[in-house]
């Protein structure tokens, strides 16, 4: 019987355990997310194409074997020997290889394994994105439970308002009017209560997505939060060279280009090939073979427009991917300052409300409230007094969101390592 006791209470243990929901820091889920997000897995298997494909990259011009007839005549008869006179025709054997030029090869190989170098920084860059948004659907939890902190509160004032009223009234002590306001309120607030939670598990479920596991995993965040300070950074071309992979995957690109542009270059030089013919006679004819040196010149005027013609499209190209660079360098500048801006005014902004405007509203509430205990104040005073107090603190939090949503927009520009 003790041992049956002993088995229930671990059960109920380990159950209430498992009853708590695991608490996720932002880390944790960025962590997750570079590990376990399909788009990672895409661009790994994407890479390990190209680069198995780079170790075919100096393969040659496969042998070319053939078999037939040789100045044979049509005639049968002419085939068999006629006392001295040898038959006429043989049957040939040939085989044929050409040597690709070496240099020619260096430069393939070299182009193709540059290739998956585009690849890696476009991952990062996708990675940079996905990071960001994860940043911001946390934040944007973190501002509800602050909400929802604050309804809580409101809940607690109204439901005080409301059973005192009752009680006041029923003493002929106090007026209807406001009693119905806070009825109302009331209302609102638990409305109010029911979408905040519903937004909270529209973000649960749009972390777990980003971070590749099962969207209805519940897991809970924390409600820690630093605002950084960006104001000494300067937002130029070496900060975002150094930072941005999608600046990177440009200069890949022009690398890119200048290979395949030696590729195209190394195209035109000569390629050498043998071939050798043996021919077996018919008629007591003796053996015979032919032996050829062979080479291939792309160079000539008439064969080479093409690969020229390529060579100069990708000198033109660079330019075009060099003058992107400079255009998105030149944007991200101007919205990293512009975001910076706004930030350093919400910063100001909410120490103004943490220090004067909210502590004064509290203190007035917290006035009216005594004087309402203690029948010196009217009830819709307080309730005035309580609708300012929350409407500040409710827009204090906004602003607070503002000013997240800034730092992730700074974060996501310089891609915040």
């Amino acid at each position: 019987m003790l041992k049956n006791k002993l088995l229930l209470a671990l059960f109920a243990s380990v159950a209430a355990f498992n009853s708590h929901s695991q608490t996720l820091k932002l880390d944790a889920v960025i962590d997750s997310i570079k590990s376990s997000h399909p788009v990672v897995k895409m661009y790994d298997n994407e890479i390990r194409s190209m680069d198995e494909a780079a170790k075919g990259a100096r393969s040659w011009m496969p042998p070319q074997v053939g078999i037939g007839q040789f100045m044979t005549p049509y005639d049968v008869r002419l085939w068999h020997r006629e006392g001295d006179i040898p038959g006429m025709g043989s049957v040939m054997v040939s085989g044929e290889q050409m040597f690709p030029n070496k240099k020619k090869l260096d430069a393939d190989e070299r182009y193709m394994k540059a290739m998956s170098s585009v690849e890696k920084e476009k991952k990062n860059a996708t990675l940079n994105e996905l990071i960001n948004d994860a940043k911001q659907f946390y934040y944007e939890w973190i501002i509800l439970e602050k909400k929802l902190v604050i309804i809580g509160e409101n809940e607690k004032i109204l439901d005080f308002m409301i059973k005192n009223a009752e009680i006041r009234y029923k003493n002929g002590l106090e007026k209807i009017s406001a009693y119905y306001k806070a009825k109302a309120a009331l209302g609102d607030v638990k409305n109010m209560q029911l979408m905040f939670e519903n937004d909270i598990k529209e973000k649960r479920i749009r972390i777990n997505s980003l971070m590749g596991r099962n969207a209805l995993v519940d897991f809970d965040i924390d409600t820690t939060y630093t605002l950084n300070d960006y104001s000494g950074l300067i937002f130029d071309s070496t900060l975002f060279y150094s930072n941005r992979s999608d600046l990177k995957s440009l200069d890949k690109e022009i690398n890119l280009t200048v290979l395949k542009q030696e590729t195209e270059r190394a195209a035109l030089k000569p390629q050498f090939g043998i071939r050798y013919d043996n021919m077996i006679g018919f008629g007591g004819q003796p053996l015979q073979y032919t032996i050829m040196g062979m080479i291939r010149i792309p160079m000539a005027k008439w064969s080479s427009k093409m690969n020229k013609a390529n060579i100069e499209s990708l000198k033109w190209k660079t330019y075009a991917i060099q003058s992107q660079k400079i255009m998105m360098v030149n944007e991200f500048s101007g919205m990293a300052y512009s975001m910076r801006n706004e930030l350093e005014l919400k910063k100001k902004q909410l120490k103004l409300y943490i220090e004067s405007i909210i502590p004064a509203l509290r203190n007035n509430y917290r006035t009216m409230q005594l004087g309402y205990e203690q029948n010196t104040e009217e009830l819709f005073m307080l309730y005035d007094a309580w609708e300012t107090l929350n409407m500040k603190q409710l827009e204090y939090v906004e602003l607070l969101n503002q000013a997240l949503k800034l730092q992730v927009t700074i974060e996501r520009i310089i891609e915040k390592k």
